[in-house]
Parts: structure tokens; C-alpha cells; sequence
């Protein structure tokens, strides 16, 4: 999945994005592009998990379609 998020802005946001989202799924493969502000993902969760756990992380996030 290809998500926009926000308030990323160096490697510790990266750092956070990416715990966020192993904590779903140890086995989560995650690519942060900060310029961007976009993430891709792929584990063993719904897109609407991955929302919520970046949302509680302070990192609001959405899908991007396509």
C-alpha cells in the first residue's frame, strides 16, 4: 500500500513510521520517502490498521489510490 503522511521530517520520523507499522506485522517491509512524505508498506494488515497505528503515532496518514 502507498500511503501519504505527515509531519515526517527526518530519520527519527522515519524511525517512528516504521515501528508504527512493524508493530502490526514484525515482518512489514516499509520505504519511507521523506521528500515526498510518502510511505509504502506491505505486511499482514488492512490499510485501515496501518491509518490507525501511524494516527496514534501522531503521524496522520491516507491512502493514495492507484
Amino acid at each position: 500500500m502507498r500511503l501519504k503522511v505527515e509531519n515526517m521530517s527526518c530519520q527519527h520520523c522515519v524511525n517512528a513510521v516504521t515501528r508504527a507499522l512493524r508493530a502490526l506485522d514484525a515482518k512489514t517491509v516499509v520505504e519511507v520517502d521523506l521528500g515526498k512524505g510518502e510511505v509504502r508498506a506491505s505486511g499482514d494488515f488492512s490499510t485501515e490498521a496501518a491509518i490507525a497505528a501511524l494516527n496514534a503515532a501522531d503521524y496522520p496518514a491516507k491512502l493514495i489510490e492507484g
